[in-house]
């Protein structure tokens, strides 16, 4: 792969968590070379994962993604969609709705609380000049994935009429089962048949390339043949959950090409946990990978 030196090293070390007093002048004021530049922005729109970088206060965060050229971050909540706003930055993936991942819409006990949820969330999300909100299928417990899948679909029948109304993309994320054991939506054929069972434009699968790399394997193939089903995208390194270097198993150029190549006009969320002193430095490089 052909690199390109976009931020020297002394000067990506310096945006590191803890690294410099203050950041706000570091970044106005240091004349860093600004990864937006380099950034083809024509083929993959690139949005970054908060939690995976959260040692950094989120508006520090937001300024370095203003400056590196990163227009997009994903899992943030209306709480913090002013601040996101204030700098600029989109909100790629919504959250806020679900009960977590393991209390899912494959189980009626749910139901209430979740469609009250998200009858309130939607009109937020939409309200705020966003369209995607994330939500989770939620174990197993002892059901059959034909008896949770009916179960999702007759929960998300009840609020996707609000979502197709007010433009909202509903994203079930699709998880493995030795990080999540139990967890029901783990295989991409399930959450397809989910999908032609709700027959909406308004649900979508989260492909997470990391999880279903662990649970399934033959990446491109599965995004060649089920694109149409995929609404968003999340990356991480393989085996570790690290960097997507060539530290791991993963040829994500490869990867992002066969996205590219489906005409995908969503984002995909960098959403490795740095295992690097240099959190920024590893951010910069999977932009820099990614970016075919």
């Amino acid at each position: 792969m052909k690199r390109r030196n976009f931020i020297e090293k002394a000067t990506l070390s310096s945006l590191a968590l803890g690294a410099i007093t203050n950041l706000h002048g570091a970044v106005q004021d240091r004349g860093m070379t600004s990864l937006s530049s380099a950034i083809s922005g024509d083929k993959i729109n690139h949005s970054v994962c908060y939690w995976c970088f959260e040692d950094i206060p989120l508006e520090d965060f937001l300024i370095i993604l203003r400056r590196l050229g990163i227009g997009a971050i994903d899992l943030v909540g209306p709480k913090d969609w002013p601040l996101l706003k204030k700098h600029n930055i989109h909100c790629s993936m919504c959250n806020g709705a679900e009960l977590g991942l393991t209390k899912g819409w494959n189980n009626p006990k749910y139901h209430p609380e979740l469609i009250d949820n998200y009858t309130k969330m939607i009109p937020l999300v939409a309200e705020a000049g966003y369209t995607n909100l994330i939500c989770f299928s939620g174990n197993r417990d002892g059901m059959t994935d034909e008896e949770g899948l009916m179960n999702c679909v007759t929960g998300l029948k009840q609020i996707l009429p609000l979502a197709e109304s007010h433009g909202v993309v509903l994203q079930m994320e699709l998880f493995n089962q030795i990080d999540h054991p139990d967890y029901m939506c783990d295989h991409s054929d399930w959450g397809v048949a989910l999908c032609k069972a709700l027959e909406s434009e308004n649900f979508k699968l989260l492909y997470d390339i990391y999880h279903m790399q662990i649970q399934e394997g033959d990446i491109i193939r599965s995004i060649q043949n089920k694109h149409q089903f995929f609404g968003h995208y999340h990356t991480a390194g393989v085996p570790g959950r690290h960097e997507i270097d060539d530290t791991q198993e993963l040829y994500y150029p490869a990867i992002m090409r066969a996205i590219a190549a489906t005409g995908f006009k969503g984002y995909v969320a960098q959403e490795f946990a740095p295992a690097s002193d240099d959190p920024i430095a590893s951010l910069i490089q999977a932009i820099e990978i990614c970016d075919v």
